[in-house]
């Protein structure tokens, strides 16, 4: 059977330029992209139909990657800062609930499902990843501006799920690993009206963030499982 990576959230910047490189990758013999919108697929990619919201549908997902192959890569490309009508909030006056509850359903609870049917995928030997993409401002004790509360939070909690996962998965696949990663900021819809001023060398465009983050999990062991890095590799305490 061939070896199979997952990208869940290919519509978008990071994903789409992940889903590119896996495809060119020979270490695998499949790349299924799954995503709300349809997605441009290139040779080597199946592309479906996924909601966050939806188990069933996540479920149905996992049982298309599984019957491809031995899924050996997850990588969950998926969240959400902003999307028009609800921006970051500055302060607690605007704290809202059901604007809360939507930032945990796409950036913590959404991953978490997914990891509920793909882990279970991953074969009992032999090197397994599951990434999904958090952010540096979950770092509860690296927050010193403060704001950002729905996205903080729910960042925050998705590195929680990662570390809880991590450690239920290596009791019978020690050889697999379950991360976060830190893209850095990279140029695209979620960031675009927070990088105003913001040095051009500090930004990267999605295709340098997607080989950064690949290099990145090719580096780790499964000594690192449970764990929040950067783009360069570096680790993020919690």
């Amino acid at each position: 059977m061939p070896d199979v990576a997952v990208v869940i959230g290919a519509s978008g910047a990071i994903g789409d330029a992940v889903v590119r490189r896996l495809a060119r990758d020979d270490r695998f013999g499949a790349v299924l992209a799954l995503s709300r919108r349809p997605v441009e697929t290139v040779d080597g990619v199946v592309s479906s139909a996924i909601d966050l919201r939806d188990e069933d549908g996540i479920a149905a997902a996992a049982g298309q990657a599984g019957a491809l192959g031995a899924v050996r890569l997850v990588f969950v490309a998926t969240g959400m800062l902003h999307d028009g009508a609800q921006q970051p909030e500055k302060s607690w006056r605007v704290l809202d609930a059901e604007r809360l509850a939507n930032s945990f359903a796409v950036n913590a609870i959404g991953p978490a499902l997914v990891a509920k049917h793909f882990l279970p995928l991953f074969p009992r030997e032999g090197r397994a990843v599951f990434a999904a993409l958090s952010a540096r401002v979950g770092s509860i004790s690296d927050n010193r501006l403060g704001g950002w509360y729905g996205y903080r939070a729910s960042k925050a909690a998705l590195n929680q799920m990662v570390r809880t996962l991590a450690i239920e998965l290596g009791r019978n696949r020690p050889e697999a690993l379950c991360v976060a990663l830190h893209p850095g900021t990279v140029t695209s819809d979620l960031s675009q009206p927070f990088t105003r001023g913001r040095d051009a060398d500090d930004l990267f465009t999605p295709d340098q963030s997607a080989e950064y983050l690949l290099g990145v999990l090719d580096r780790l062991s499964p000594a690192d499982s449970g764990g929040l890095f950067a783009w360069d590799g570096a680790a993020i305490p919690f």
